[in-house]
């Protein structure tokens, strides 16, 4: 019998291949440890932030109803911190941030998150620049006030009002500025031009005509906006007290009704040019102006000033009565006194007489 050729035996494949994924796996392992470790310190890291005062100049605005996030997106959009969670990382721990204020203030680019906050919480950092139209000021007392109180002249505020329709002036004004001008506090931001500052006034009107419901409350007392508006402006001139608001707008819609002339110094004032007087002379009530509300019937064509919202509100809503006279007896107190019949009116003009006899301001 011949030998039998021993079988070679087969090579460990299997042994290589677990190895081969053994090595495969703990390579993998290692990555992904790597990665995560990376990731994980990424993570536990603080957030870019510049660290010093910075330098340069930037204004940034604080919105109303901004929080933390917002104003964060703003400084980092205005290069002024390296990350947005750099600063809102310092706004959490610092319970002062609550209480940044609306409006603009002056900081730096590449400020450290803590040195911008740090500008903003402090009140005293707010570029103010406020600007104060009282009630009843007619459109060239504002233009008078805003030249004095910003760097542009009066011309360059006349010169806007030119064009009404770049302020947003309601189309009912028929292109005439008087009475619309909101008299309020304005902050003036840095970046304020005449025809921003002007915008601004009119949509304040826009503000408190909406929350008086203005134009229906007009039409239900049978009159134009328009009109209501020019009944509050002269409500706003003749009228010292807030009490007498309702009143004085009662006896103008009872004169209208019954086609009486007005008869208001007031408008006579605003027809010849004359501020701050108070009674008139044969002179001035003989002045063609439609403005003249002893000649000419029913309302002047435009309001004479601008009524505030205590004013506008008498107008939509006055008082019931049957007054048809006023007079303020007394202009240095604002005391003044209503009638229903021309003789009750004689005796409170002689009260007038008194005190204009006594007075420099005849």
């Amino acid at each position: 019998m011949g030998h039998r050729r021993k079988k070679r035996p087969k090579r460990s494949y299997g042994c290589l291949a677990v190895l081969v994924a053994f090595a495969i796996l703990a390579g993998g392992a290692y990555a992904a440890y790597s990665y995560g470790f990376t990731a994980l310190k990424e993570k536990l890291a603080p957030p870019p932030d510049y660290s010093g005062a910075g330098h340069g100049s930037v204004i940034v605005e604080v919105k109303q109803g901004d929080l933390a996030p917002d104003i964060a997106a703003t400084l980092l959009h205005k290069h002024v911190v390296e990350s947005s969670q750099a600063f809102t990382d310092a706004a959490k721990s610092d319970p002062a941030s609550v209480g940044i204020q609306v409006g603009f203030y002056q900081l730096k680019q590449q400020m450290s998150a803590k040195s911008a906050l740090t500008v903003l919480e402090n009140p005293k950092n707010l570029m103010q620049n406020a600007v104060t139209i009282p009630e009843g000021y007619t459109a060239k007392q504002i233009v008078s006030t805003l030249a004095a109180k910003t760097h542009f002249s009066a011309a360059k505020f006349e010169q806007v009002l030119k064009r009404p329709s770049a302020i947003g002036l309601p189309s009912y004004a028929h292109g005439n500025v008087e009475g619309y001008l909101f008299p309020a506090t304005y902050e003036l931001p840095p970046n304020a031009t005449p025809t921003s500052i002007l915008s601004m006034m009119v949509q304040r009107y826009e503000q408190a005509s909406q929350s008086l419901n203005l134009q229906k409350r007009a039409a239900a007392l049978g009159y134009s906006t328009h009109d209501v508006m020019t009944v509050a402006s002269l409500v706003q001139s003749e009228a010292r007290f807030g009490k007498d608001f309702p009143k004085v707008a009662r006896v103008i819609y009872n004169r209208l009704k019954k086609h009486m002339p007005l008869q208001f110094d007031s408008t006579v004032h605003y027809a010849v040019g004359k501020d701050g007087s108070v009674g008139t002379t044969n002179a001035d009530r003989s002045s063609s102006s439609p403005y003249n509300t002893y000649r000419v019937a029913g309302l002047p064509p435009t309001p004479i000033s601008s009524p505030g919202e205590q004013a506008i509100r008498a107008a939509l809503h006055p008082t019931s009565g049957s007054w048809i006279y006023f007079v303020t007896t007394n202009p240095d107190t604002g005391v003044t006194k209503f009638a229903t019949s021309y003789h009750e009116h004689l005796k409170n003009v002689a009260q007038f007489k008194r005190w204009c006899a006594r007075s420099s301001h005849c």
